[in-house]
């Protein structure tokens, strides 16, 4: 039995590992991995290990994919027979070399040949323990064996540029020049061998300098005849794109069109939605349609859109958002990318603690080792998910801000759509933060780059808190195991449907006006605290007073006690800021300021732990607001001046950056040229399912009768406006397509097989030649 594990390589460079799978001949690793490629690349590489830990680790095999040959396998499971791995073989880099021959009349007057060879440079030669220092040797090879007259290059960290001379006398059919690349090494197992490039001197022309760059090859070592199945076979799913992006002027009638959605009655004949109704999958449209509505801050009101149009097909409230369609996939793919800092601060401390105790959770009776207790194992595994439930619901305040004004859209359409249902309001919500956000979390946190690891009871807590998070009414019915029901008898307290609804109340909050219609004032927080008089009477004293503050979606006040009639009330969006003050303001600590436009009150919390509650969630209630200030005073004005600037007029303008509370808002590295590049590549891709899309239109517009079973694919709320729509889309498509077009037959003009960006030996770029020489008459 071995101990294996796999990486993922570009060429020669490692940057991924799987974990490693103990004693088995057939390891399942289910890992996935995503990148951004940084660099030009020959292969995409898999090598197999097996663990020795008293020695190095050796590998067993490897599967080398061309880069020209990955769109073969793009997005589909795919067995690779492991091929042998050996020193000669593992070369990866180029090198740019210069060769001169000329004839030479010797003394004797002979006429002879000579050979001048100059090593210019390398690039992308491999990293071989943490450094490279390499040398060249060039070798004349004759006919019949060698006949070998070598040049050592002595090169440390940098090829430089070396001549080297030879004159000979053999026939030049039949002579080849050798370049051999090495990495000096210090260890007893002598130098690596880096790759070589072998040169007929027939191609040579007389007298003429011959330059280019070469892609290093393996060495040829008589090819050891193995059988292709000695080592096995590896399965992989590739996922390959590559975009060619122009200037962000080419795509301008797109991205106008696309960046428009939203505002389009109705949305199914919007752009967006017609990329959702003609691609394969709604998730290949999703995520570049998602980046691109984040990059120009549009996915807000582009979600709300679609999921309202969403709902209003919804026939059954016990459905809503249930199905796989464009605005699940959005709402799924927009938590992956603004949402991952919050798991990481909610999430990652408890499940480090759960992989490094190792406390045992099993409760399948069936299952139990022998020195376990079952009811041991029950009270573990408890204690592990009322943790996790405990982060979740108290981590409303730390939900970026895009996500709670999705959920806020999501909640007010279902709860229009389904007035007589009044838990819909937290169904439409928890379907998506729990059942599609937290729980895939905690069952596969390496996807969610949580911890590398994913132990067994990591599926017990995920399955629990789903069922937690879904309100569902017979909640023990929604296990198959009679084992996970008997344990979930421990959480039918209802203090654990109320913790996920005030949980749910808080993160689909919104700090907007317009929605005081449909909601009532949801209470958030409350307590008492201590508060120095707002001083509204020239003369009235600026003392302070204990009172009781309650904050809702609504407004935040304060009163004398609870139940009382509020002495003052301060709508959400009259809230400008909400930040720290300075203890040397009224020397009293754990103080605050909630900044309005024409006071600031100042409160005094009753500790830290509170006085960053209260702050925190104010901030995030208010985060929304327009009117949101950019700089504050930190310190209070007394005595006709501000305490921290000394400015007089009590107007005057914030000294100091404000903190924007939390990081509610990441923002993401996004190329919204590149988003759009791949919406065209899509919408090129799925061309005739448009064309099918447009004789849908024609037929619904013109026959009024049953629905034609072709056409019943496609929704189509209004054929006219769908139409118009589909008729932008394509001559924006075909616009961008002759843009490529034209700027392949450039390229292809002007590119020199040999430079730099395409070295002798690039299969892709001679790939290329040969499309281009079937379809063009020019030549290289």
């Amino acid at each position: 039995m071995r101990d294996c594990y796999c990486t993922v390589n570009l060429d020669q460079e490692e940057v991924f590992r799987t974990k490693i799978v103990e004693k088995s001949l057939c390891p399942f690793y289910g890992e996935d991995f995503y990148c951004e490629i940084p660099r030009s690349f020959r292969h995409l590489a898999f090598y197999i290990f097996d663990r020795d830990v008293f020695r190095r680790d050796s590998i067993i095999g490897k599967v080398a994919i061309l880069k020209e040959d990955l769109q073969k396998y793009h997005n589909r499971d795919t067995w690779f027979q492991l091929q042998h791995v050996d020193a000669d073989s593992e070369v990866q880099g180029k090198v740019h070399l210069e060769l001169r021959l000329s004839e030479v009349i010797t003394d004797t007057g002979v006429i002879c040949h000579k050979l001048a060879t100059r090593v210019l440079e390398c690039q992308g030669l491999p990293i071989v323990n943490g450094q490279c220092d390499p040398y060249a040797t060039v070798t004349l090879a004759g006919p019949y064996r060698l006949v070998e007259i070598a040049f050592l290059l002595i090169l440390v960290k940098d090829i430089q540029s070396h001549i080297f001379s030879h004159i000979y006398t053999y026939s030049l059919t039949s002579l080849c020049c050798r370049v051999d690349l090495w990495n000096a090494s210090n260890l007893k197992f002598g130098d690596e061998f880096l790759g070589e490039l072998r040169l007929p001197l027939k191609c040579l022309r007389q007298s003429s300098s011959y330059e280019a760059w070469y892609f290093l090859q393996p060495r040829d070592n008589g090819n050891k005849s193995l059988k292709p199945d000695d080592l096995g076979s590896l399965r992989l799913n590739v996922v390959y794109t590559e975009d060619h992006v122009f200037p962000s002027d080419y795509y301008s009638p797109l991205r106008d069109l696309l960046l428009k959605s939203a505002d389009v009655e109705p949305v199914s004949a919007s752009a967006a939605h017609i990329l959702g109704e003609v691609c394969r999958e709604k998730q290949e449209a999703a995520i570049p349609l998602v980046r691109l509505f984040l990059h120009y801050g549009k996915i807000v009101p582009f979600i709300s859109a679609i999921a309202n149009a969403e709902v209003k097909r919804t026939q059954d409230p016990n459905t809503i958002f249930r199905g796989n369609s464009l605005t699940s996939k959005c709402i799924d793919e927009t938590m992956k990318l603004a949402g991952m800092h919050y798991l990481q601060v909610t999430l990652k401390p408890i499940i480090d603690e759960i992989c490094q105790l190792h406390k045992p959770c099993e409760i399948d009776p069936v299952k139990l080792k022998d020195a376990e207790n079952l009811e041991n194992n029950r009270e573990n595994l408890r204690q592990y998910v009322d943790q996790i439930f405990t982060v979740i619901t108290k981590s409303g305040v730390s939900c970026p801000t895009v996500m709670c004004d999705i959920f806020f859209s999501l909640r007010e359409s279902a709860a229009i759509r389904f007035q007589d249902d009044p838990d819909v309001r937290y169904t439409a919500v928890s379907s998506f933060i729990f059942l599609r956000f937290f729980a895939p979390a905690i069952l596969s946190p390496n996807l969610f780059h949580l911890t590398p690891s994913s132990p067994q009871t990591l599926t017990l807590i995920s399955k629990t808190i789903q069922t937690l998070g879904s309100l569902s009414k017979s909640k023990s019915a929604s296990f198959k195991e009679s084992y996970m029901a008997i344990f979930y008898d421990y959480f039918n307290e209802q203090k654990y449907a109320d913790a996920v609804k005030n949980f749910l109340d808080l993160i689909s909050s919104s700090g907007r006006r317009d929605h005081k219609i449909i909601e009532q004032p949801i209470l958030l927080k409350e307590g008492f605290m201590i508060k120095r008089a707002q001083g509204r009477k020239r003369f009235g004293m600026k003392n302070f007073k204990k009172r009781w503050f309650r904050l809702t979606n609504h407004e935040f006040t304060y009163q004398k006690s609870k139940g009382d009639h509020p002495l003052c009330s301060i709508p959400i969006e009259n809230i400008l800021a909400v930040e720290k003050l300075e203890e040397e303001s009224f020397k009293m600590k754990n103080m605050f300021q909630v900044i309005q436009p024409e006071r600031v009150l100042y409160i005094q919390a009753n500790n830290c732990v509170e006085a960053k509650d209260w702050i925190d969630i104010l901030t995030k209630v208010s985060q929304c607001n327009k009117k949101r200030l950019t700089v504050y005073h930190p310190s209070a004005y007394l005595n006709g001046h501000w305490l921290c600037c000394k400015a007089t007029a009590d107007n005057t303008p914030g000294c100091t950056p404000c903190t924007g509370g939390l990081p509610a808002n990441i923002q993401l590295d996004i190329d919204g040229d590149r988003e759009t590049e791949r919406i065209y590549s899509l919408y090129n891709l799925y061309m005739t399912k448009l064309e099918k899309m447009q004789e849908a239109c024609g037929s619904k517009s013109v026959y009024d009768g049953p629905e034609q079973e072709e056409y019943s694919t496609f929704v189509i709320d209004d054929p006219q406006a769908t139409y118009k729509t589909l008729k932008q889309i394509v001559a924006s498509v075909k616009n961008l397509e002759q843009e490529h077009a034209q700027y392949k037959r450039d390229k292809f003009k002007k590119t020199k097989y040999g430079s730099q960006e395409h070295p002798i030996g690039d299969k892709s770029f001679q790939s290329y030649i040969r499309q281009q020489s079937e379809i063009s008459a020019h030549s290289i």
